[in-house]
């Protein structure tokens, strides 16, 4: 199993947007060959942010890479790297995470 997840600190009073953002997202995930499960987590708010995780499952790592390169990441994320329209909601950028399990 390969265990991807995106830590995101979003500004306080951010939250539902960034939950909405989430919400409305076209991933295709679920057409992708090795796709287990995903999750939308919430965390502690703190005093400036509240902390979101992304949990998405896969059968290998081989299976995530090929979901990095396909066409369906492409247009999800199209707008990650320009994210004009809702930065102000990040209170730094996200910090992706990769694990394979052990047992």
């Amino acid at each position: 199993m390969y265990i991807v997840m995106n830590r995101f600190k979003i500004k306080c009073g951010s939250e539902d947007t960034f939950i909405e953002i989430w919400r409305n997202r076209d991933s295709h995930l679920k057409e992708m060959n090795g796709f287990n499960r995903f999750y939308l987590l919430r965390g502690k708010s703190e005093e400036n942010y509240t902390l979101f995780s992304s949990y998405a499952e896969w059968e290998s790592k081989a299976d995530f890479d090929i979901w990095v390169n396909s066409e369906h990441f492409q247009h999800t994320h199209r707008n990650t790297n320009n994210r004009s329209n809702n930065k102000d909601i990040y209170f730094e950028p996200a910090q992706l995470e990769c694990f394979e399990t052990i047992l």
